[in-house]
This record gives structure tokens, sequence and C-alpha cells, in this order.
């Protein structure tokens, strides 16, 4: 049996590594799909559902089974915030068939304290305890006050240099760290090469307050780099992945495509495949 693992475990092993991997990080909150899990590692090999902006939740699931993908970040326009409660269990059935997990909700942008209340409110809906966020500077000391109450952790997307909010990992960074430790960042790893940093540096300095990754490569190290797929760009992907191993980062890493997003399958399956190689070359 080959596995995505540190070598050739037993079975019982197998089981254990699982086991952790579902128990020891802030991301999953609720009770996971029992999948045959390929990807029984430190940290879940996942989709970020913006991959999928294009595509309805059916084809979406189509795609994740074909590329034998079993955890989701939720995005809004697969289930809305105002969705009812019949809607959220439907949405999870359908999740159930495939054998998928909806682990976190987000990116989910927040302007005010309405907006803030409704998603922390619909992440409970949910069932999970991770929000994907970006939020507005003025509102981080009422998000505090929100985690400390609803027990979640809140990850801030960060941007590159495309918005001014969040550019980079250090700018999170900055801005959260006399904030309860609750309060931290998803690392989109082709934002911060974008916006001049190195996203192996980063997830080595900051990886405490590091609850979400969104992994991807680019095309250059500055505003003008675009989404390629995995193995083709600048950021050096077997690198990364010694150092998830090496700070034992054991939540999602989320696959978030930005190419050929009316046609993506293609360019997924390729950037999945990929980085399940390096994963198996860096045991």
């Amino acid at each position: 049996m080959k596995t995505h693992c540190f070598g050739k475990p037993t079975t019982g092993l197998w089981i254990i590594l699982l086991l952790f991997c579902l128990t020891q990080h802030p991301a999953y909150g609720t009770e996971p799909v029992a999948t045959p899990d390929r990807d029984a590692c430190l940290f879940k090999v996942s989709m970020a559902g913006y991959s999928f902006k294009e595509f309805d939740l059916d084809a979406s699931l189509k795609m994740l089974k074909r590329m034998d993908v079993h955890y989701l970040c939720i995005k809004d326009f697969h289930l809305p915030l105002n969705s009812s409660d019949d809607q959220i269990a439907a949405f999870h059935a359908k999740l159930a068939a495939a054998e998928v997990t909806g682990y976190a909700v987000g990116p989910i942008y927040m302007k005010t304290q309405k907006e803030v209340d409704d998603a922390f409110e619909y992440a409970r809906r949910v069932g999970v305890k991770l929000i994907v966020g970006v939020p507005d500077h003025e509102l981080l000391p009422y998000i505090d006050q929100k985690v400390k109450e609803y027990d979640f952790h809140y990850a801030i997307h960060i941007h590159g240099p495309d918005i001014a909010l969040y550019p980079d990992a250090a700018d999170v960074i900055a801005h959260v760290k006399d904030l309860d430790p609750r309060i931290g960042m998803c690392l989109d790893i082709g934002h911060d090469a974008r916006a001049g940093h190195d996203p192996v540096k980063d997830l080595k300095r900051f990886h405490k307050r590091i609850f979400d990754i969104h992994i991807k490569n680019v095309t250059a190290a500055s505003k003008a780099g675009t989404t390629c797929e995995m193995g083709r760009g600048i950021i050096d992907i077997p690198a990364f992945v010694r150092m998830l191993r090496k700070v034992k980062y054991a939540g999602a890493c989320s696959l978030e495509f930005e190419k050929d997003m009316k046609d993506p399958l293609a360019g997924l399956a390729e950037s999945i495949g990929y980085f399940r190689g390096v994963i198996d070359a860096s045991k």
C-alpha cells in the first residue's frame, strides 16, 4: 500500500496517522466524512472552493472525485451566508455522498460588525470552527471578541499586491500579534510570493499563526505574476513541503487555482498530482 506520508506504515499506524490529522488542528472541529483518504499525512491535501467559481456544487464535487480530493473550503457561492438550516443539511448530504468534508468557510470579506456577526453565525450553523476572512483593519478588535465568544479560529487571507488589505504574511502578523492567538492567517503562497516574500521562510517564521494554506504557483515574484500549474512556477514547492513537515503543520493545504477557471480540470489535476508527487518524494 502506498501512502503520502513518512513511509509505508502498517494498517494500524495508518489509522493512527489519520486520526492525528483529523484531531490535531483547529480547522477540524466537525466530524469528518469517513473516506478512503489517500492523503494520510500530517497535513491534508484539499481544495479551495474559489477554484470552482464558475461551477455549481454538483460539477465541483465531480471534479473533486476525479482528483480523489476529500476536503473543501466552502465558498458562499456554493452555500450562501443566508442559507436555511434545511439548505445547509442538504449541502452536507451532497458532500457526504461525494465523500467530501467541508473543513472551513471562506474567504469572507467583512466591512461591518454585522458582516462579522453574520460570518461567525454562518460558520456555527455550517458546523465548522475555522473562518477564512478578509476583515477591514478597524474590525480586528471586534473579531478578537467573537473568536473568544465562539472558540473559533480565524485565518486572514493574504492577497499580494492586488489590494491594500493584508498583502503578505508579515503584514497579517503585524496586525494580529497582540490579539487572541486563534487569530492568524491563511497563507496564500502565490500571493505571498507576488508581494516579494518567500513563502518557505514565512511558513517557518509564522507557522504558529497559520491555520490554513492556499497552495498554488505563480509565474513571477511581482504583481505581474499569474497563477500557473504547481510544478511550473517560481515557488520552490519541494522546499515548501519540507518546511511543512519541519514545522509539523497539521492543517489543510488547499489548491486555489486561478487559471483557466472556466475549464480548470486539467490544471487542477496536474497541480494536485504534482503536489502529491512532491509529498511522496519528501519522505
